[in-house]
């Protein structure tokens, strides 16, 4: 049987689940040319069924089932994964990933890429002093970074040290097929209890976990219903996903009265529909990097209203395809929706102006692109040496 001549990159996360960083690597990997490139994904912790949206029937998972601290014991384990795979390129992703960047130079590994997506509840603001102590330290292991945002790219070269020559800011993409707005308006989603024909839906999804903080937008749903009590006929709320806040958050909602008037159903494989199904969308993190579900929204023709953390304020245009607001605040996050729910009109003339950006700004064949282009060139780097190699042989 021929060997295989392509490159193969060894994508490497903490956990191979539902999330933003994730659903980028299905859709980095399910558009990528074949012939360009094979892929291979591992996990320090689990691979779960996640993997199953990634379409392509050539990929390796790679579960190492990792228990918590960090996992210098397991690096003669990596040294021996890497020299049995033979990736040409290691992406790892987040601070999580990034330390089996020495396995990967101890092994050999032509090309180090790591890519920082966005922060977690512990370092909201990047100002973490131990958070930049560890990525300085395993900074030359690393041959090229990738960042979300501009947020995270500054952050880099201002906390850690990477000179910016070293550093690609890679947006994620979003699938303008998938996601797209219904001719007709909004259509009912299956299983929800509401009519978009006849009230008002405005919901959120993503992991209900503190760093997405669906507290605060429960809360906002809650004032907002309290500064205009004539909403309660037509505002609803949908609040998609699982996690430990999610409980919380409708306790947040039955204590106040209006639990009846919101939708949590868990975790949904329908995430299009279900944002087919809304008028306007939400997004109340704590911390982001670029946002897979601002631009699914976007894409989807709704107007979003995003606290201003991370990238969210590269995608949403304040006052042109939605608003943002202050993160841990309610009150604003709540007069906002109030405004839309008021103006029918300006919101789907909002949710417009996001569509088009989505397809003219944020495609997935432009984050492809991106990443196949570092891809090619770090590996072009190598060029020079190894034929330098080959004539001293």
């Amino acid at each position: 049987m021929p060997r295989d001549s392509r490159p193969l990159v060894l994508h490497v996360v903490y956990r191979f689940d539902t999330g933003g960083l994730e659903n980028g690597i299905v859709n980095l990997i399910n558009h990528m040319p074949q012939h360009a490139y094979r892929h291979a994904v591992m996990a320090l912790t689990e691979v779960t069924e996640f993997h199953q949206r990634i379409q392509r029937r050539d990929v390796e998972y790679i579960s190492l089932h990792k228990p918590p601290g960090h996992g210098v014991w397991q690096y003669p384990k990596l040294f021996k994964l890497f020299r049995q795979l033979r990736p040409a390129i290691v992406h790892s992703r987040n601070l999580a990933a990034l330390e089996v960047q020495p396995a990967a130079w101890a092994a050999g590994m032509p090309v180090r890429i790591h890519g920082e997506h966005g922060r977690d509840v512990g370092d909201l603001d990047g100002s973490n002093v131990t958070y930049q102590r560890v990525r300085r330290v395993y900074k030359p292991f690393v041959h090229h970074y990738t960042a979300l945002s501009r947020d995270l790219a500054d952050y880099l070269v201002d906390r850690v040290g990477v000179s910016p020559d070293a550093i690609t800011q890679a947006c994620n993409g979003v699938d303008t097929e998938r996601f797209r707005p219904v001719p007709g308006g909004p259509q009912r989603i299956a299983g929800c209890p509401f009519d978009p024909a006849r009230q008002w839906l405005m919901g959120t999804v993503g992991r209900m976990q503190t760093v997405k903080d669906q507290l605060m937008l429960a809360h906002a749903f809650v004032q907002a219903l309290a500064f205009a009590p004539e909403l309660k006929e037509r505002m609803r709320l949908i609040m998609v996903g699982e996690g430990p806040l999610r409980a919380q958050a409708q306790a947040v909602l039955d204590a106040a009265g209006v639990g009846r008037l919101a939708w949590l159903p868990g975790e949904r494989s329908d995430v299009p529909d279900i944002m087919r199904g809304l008028h306007a969308f939400a997004l109340p993190s704590l911390a982001e990097g670029i946002s897979n579900t601002i631009l699914e929204a976007m894409a989807s023709g709704l107007p979003v209203v995003a606290t201003a953390v991370g990238g969210n304020a590269d995608l949403v245009q304040h006052g042109q395809t939605g608003y943002i607001v202050s993160p841990s605040n309610p009150q604003t996050m709540a007069l906002r929706l109030m405004a839309l729910a008021a103006n029918p009109e300006r919101t789907r003339n909002m949710g417009q102006a996001g569509r088009q950006r989505a397809l003219t700004a944020f495609s997935l064949q432009a984050m492809v692109s991106t990443y196949q282009s570092v891809y090619d060139q770090q590996l072009r780097r190598l060029r020079p040496v190894q034929s330098a190699q080959q004539q001293h042989s």
